[in-house]
């Protein structure tokens, strides 16, 4: 065989080579069902809004996406499932405001947030409403802070746990109104707000989806919300506007993916996402309870959680709590 035929034979194979593998690169995502694994126990705020974009995202696709709730280790052991998982986009991790505290609370973590997971976008933002027991003798923010600083250490928040949002939220008040409250952590949200209830702490940074059937209910006071008013409790002030500018704290959910995860199945995610956030019947399940759509391209959810990671470590130094195991 001449050199000529030789290049010829090996051109043709390579090229037989090449269309057996392009199919498998070329294939279209999603190729299998997708799962959305949540780090918490159903039925919280986080779990409420990947189940709604879920069932959208399957709709758009024709694909099953399927919710997996894989608590444990305060969200640690569902992000590290996801982590060590293909890099495909099959697999993705609905992450919380844990995840932005976590590097400045946790005396170790099995990965770093920031670098070993792709932002997909946000999903959903869960306002803080500032609750008081109704036999608290305030009825607004400035009221609040000046009843404790008259009653330095004497009263009492309750959270859903160390390190979320409610606990930070309430860290960030006393820091800047100068005040001494006692924090009282509980295994969630709903077990905090019964302890507000029933009058064993006195406040409560709670969560929109905890503190909205209360507030409606009026078996507890709403003294401000943060970052914005929320259309389901339209008297409840900001916290700007109740007299404490500059404060702003609330939860969130947001999708990540493992790091690897190719450049243009992140943006399909991203887009499908997107679609199902801007979806007025989307806006208003949120909005029942107490959420608000919160789509962001991957970039700007990443700058997002940069800035979240700074903004709570700056929270927990000044609160000087400890680093928990």
């Amino acid at each position: 065989m001449s050199a000529t035929s030789r290049r010829s034979v090996l051109a043709a194979m390579g090229g037989v080579a090449a269309a057996s593998i392009l199919p498998a690169r070329a294939q279209a995502f999603p190729s299998k069902r997708v799962t959305l694994l949540v780090p918490f126990p159903p039925g919280g705020p986080v779990d409420l809004t990947a189940r709604q974009i879920g069932q959208k995202i399957s709709e758009y696709w024709n694909q099953a996406v399927i919710i997996e709730n894989r608590p444990g280790a305060d969200a640690v052991i569902g992000a590290q499932a996801v982590q060590r998982a293909d890099p495909d986009g099959h697999t993705l991790l609905v992450c919380a405001i844990h995840h932005t505290v976590h590097p400045s609370l946790k005396a170790s973590l099995p990965y770093d947030f920031l670098t070993e997971f792709v932002p997909v976008s946000g999903a959903g933002i869960f306002p803080i409403i500032v609750c008081a027991h109704p036999s608290l003798p305030v009825s607004t923010v400035g009221e609040l802070a000046a009843y404790a600083k008259a009653n330095p250490g004497k009263l009492a928040y309750g959270s859903a746990g160390v390190g979320g949002g409610t606990h930070l939220a309430g860290e960030l008040f006393k820091s800047m109104t100068g005040t001494d409250l006692l924090h009282v952590a509980h295994r969630g949200s709903a077990p905090a707000m019964n302890s507000l209830l029933g009058n064993h702490v006195q406040l409560m940074f709670a969560d929109g989806p905890t503190a909205v059937p209360q507030v409606q209910a009026k078996t507890v006071k709403a003294l401000g919300i943060s970052p914005s008013r929320l259309s389901l409790l339209p008297d409840i002030p900001t916290m700007g506007e109740a007299g404490l500018p500059g404060y702003e704290a609330y939860s969130w959910s947001g999708i990540v993916a493992p790091k690897g995860t190719p450049a243009d199945v992140v943006t399909a995610i991203n887009a499908a996402m997107t679609r199902a956030l801007k979806e007025a019947e989307t806006k208003e399940k949120f909005e029942r309870f107490g959420a608000q759509p919160a789509p962001q391209t991957p970039q700007e959810f990443g700058a997002f959680l940069k800035a979240e990671t700074a903004k709570w470590s700056k929270v927990v130094a000044d609160a000087n709590i400890p680093k928990q195991q």
